[in-house]
């Protein structure tokens, strides 16, 4: 399988056989997607001596996240599921960014910026080697999904890139939080293999992206104009 993800600032591309990973490329740095997915999939091929031909399916981060990443590793994915005649799975990218809370005793929040204090978020829980989904994800404000997590009675891990722009205000409503280390957020995109264990292939031709809200140019669009 190939892996990829581009919901964020970290671009990560893997091959994994069975369960075991057999290469991956992960950056996290301010560089469009577009100039840095291709060679790094090229890389992992000429590094392990893969051919594309060789490849069985294809994962990718369905998103929510950035509306150009998501939609790069989409297309993408896409293209080569459908260039090679194999299987499309799609995670979602909190789904994988939970990954880094597997084995927490507790809750995992995986949650990203989706800016004028709203996140995108969910909530997860490790069990049996998989990330269970406890509640679906969705794009609210973070003082309402507090007020919400505040009723939960178990202990809750905070994963995201973003951690220090909410940490203040995730520690004023739930003193007892827990956060992954700075820069172990990422738990590296061959997690999808075993996100992908519990599902069916997605229609390749007619996937499209979760970004759980309209973009802003287009929900400006439909307000003056209409659906």
């Amino acid at each position: 399988m190939l892996s990829i993800d581009t919901s964020t600032y970290c671009l990560s591309a893997a091959l994994t056989e069975d369960r075991e990973r057999i290469a991956e490329i992960t950056t996290n740095i301010k560089k469009n997607h577009s100039l840095r997915l291709q060679p790094a999939v090229r890389t992992l091929m000429e590094e392990t001596g893969w051919k594309m031909k060789d490849l069985e399916a294809v994962g990718v981060t369905a998103g929510p996240g950035s509306y150009t990443g998501v939609r790069i590793g989409v297309t993408s994915a896409k293209s080569y599921a459908w260039a090679l005649d194999i299987p499309l799975y799609a995670v979602s990218s909190l789904e994988l960014l939970s990954y880094s809370g597997r084995g927490f005793h507790g809750l995992v929040c995986p949650f990203l910026d989706a800016r004028r204090g709203r996140v995108f978020t969910g909530l997860y829980a490790y069990d049996d080697g998989h990330m269970q989904q406890v509640e679906e994800d969705r794009n609210t404000s973070m003082e309402d999904w507090l007020e919400r997590l505040q009723r939960e009675e178990k202990p809750i891990l905070f994963v995201s890139p973003d951690a220090d722009v909410f940490r203040s205000t995730i520690c004023g409503a739930l003193p007892e939080a827990f956060f992954t280390e700075r820069g172990d957020y990422h738990p590296g995109v061959s997690m999808i293999r075993y996100a992908v264990e519990r599902q069916e292939p997605v229609d390749t031709h007619a996937f499209v992206p979760n970004y759980t809200r309209l973009a802003e140019a287009e929900a400006k669009w439909r307000e003056q104009y209409g659906n």
